[in-house]
């Protein structure tokens, strides 16, 4: 086996032990067992809490079959090596194939799992809320909005992530002046967080004959997902003003007779939320209520961080409009992020969801 190889699988494998020891997987069993030993009581689905739970387990069984996993990956790989000793040369050929697929495997896995041990904020292992809305730049902006909802559905897809479409609002031309969507999946909120912001396009127009350069915006929004039974985040009722409405538009002859659409307004904060996706009032406030709750979770988290940031000398504006990534394709072909500086010419690959890249460079810059 060449030298180069033994030392880069040498590598791989001792970070693998590394962060097996590191997760312990007894002890994920062990907290996994009691969380289903909850479930088992007769009244565990009155309880305010029971989807929280559910979704705990639902997490610990995730991380033990990834490091169930890493510990087969690392047995492979260690048993590949030792046979290669003693095979002949048809069979070491094969072999050596097998191997550096496992060690792809291998790097693959323990980046994941070495992700998720960054991702340690309240609300990271959370599904979340995320939206696009189009910026300035009228139908250049709808369409390229458009293409960044396209860009990050695919990441979804990629990720195997599970999405449901909460709202969309089409252009009269062209692309999308705004879509929600509800990201049900271990650690979306984490990973996608810090997309929240500003991307820019620059590229030649193609809505008009003389295909000029155009600057064009879009926005990212990015809320955990939150359920209304969350005992973490206390609502006074007192603090809640309710405004009701027709909602008009798709969603069924029902919308546009009764009052289904809701305005939600936080006294203490000014906050406002406006839902009137659903059919009924009671699912517009459900909607609403969890998305305030949100809201204010990520006011909290970003507090957090904020201090954090004083501490380590570091302040980063993590506000709605701060422009985070520059899709530039005219005259040249260059994704650049702001925060991290990372960038790639291979426009066509993060436009069809390749963001890994730069999503794990700004979370492990925490």
């Amino acid at each position: 086996m060449d030298q180069t190889l033994i030392d880069r699988a040498t590598e791989i494998v001792a970070t693998g032990y590394q962060l097996s020891q590191q997760l312990d997987l007894p002890t994920l069993q062990a907290a996994h067992q009691s969380l289903e030993k909850e479930t088992f009581v007769v009244d565990f689905w009155q309880r305010s809490d029971a989807q929280a739970v559910m979704q705990h387990i639902a997490l610990f069984q995730e991380k033990i079959d990834g490091v169930s996993k890493l510990n087969r990956l690392l047995a492979d790989a260690t048993a590949s090596q030792e046979l290669q000793v003693v095979a002949d040369q048809e069979e070491n050929e094969q072999l050596l194939m097998d191997f550096e697929s496992t060690l792809r495997k291998l790097v693959s896995l323990t980046k994941k799992l070495q992700l998720e041990e960054f991702l340690s904020g309240p609300y990271d292992k959370n599904g979340a809320l995320f939206s696009v809305h189009s910026g300035q730049g009228g139908t250049e902006a709808m369409d390229w909005s458009e293409m960044v909802r396209r860009m990050y559905l695919r990441f979804f897809d990629q990720k195997g992530w599970q999405y449901t479409l909460i709202a969309e609002s089409r252009g009269e031309e062209a692309g999308i002046k705004a879509a929600e969507y509800e990201v049900n999946a271990p650690y979306a909120y984490g990973y996608l967080k810090r997309e929240r912001g500003t991307h820019r396009l620059v590229r030649q127009s193609p809505f008009n004959a003389d295909n000029l350069r155009q600057t064009s915006f879009a926005l990212v929004g990015v809320l955990p997902l939150i359920a209304v039974t969350d005992t973490e985040i206390k609502l006074n009722e007192a603090d809640l003003s309710w405004n009701f409405s027709r909602a008009g538009g798709a969603g069924g002859q029902n919308v546009n007779k009764v009052n289904t659409a809701v305005e939600l307004t936080y006294l203490p904060t000014g906050l406002v939320v406006k839902c009137r996706e659903e059919r009924s009032q009671t699912q517009n406030k459900e909607r609403a209520l969890q998305k305030l709750k949100a809201m204010l979770a990520q006011e909290a988290e970003e507090k957090r961080e904020t201090a954090l940031s004083t501490e380590k000398g570091v302040h980063k504006n993590a506000s709605w409009g701060n422009q985070i990534r520059n899709y530039v394709l005219h005259p040249y072909h260059l994704v650049k992020d702001t925060r991290t500086e990372v960038e790639t010419a291979d426009t066509e690959g993060v436009l069809n969801g390749n963001l890994d890249e730069f999503i794990q460079a700004e979370i492990q810059q925490l």
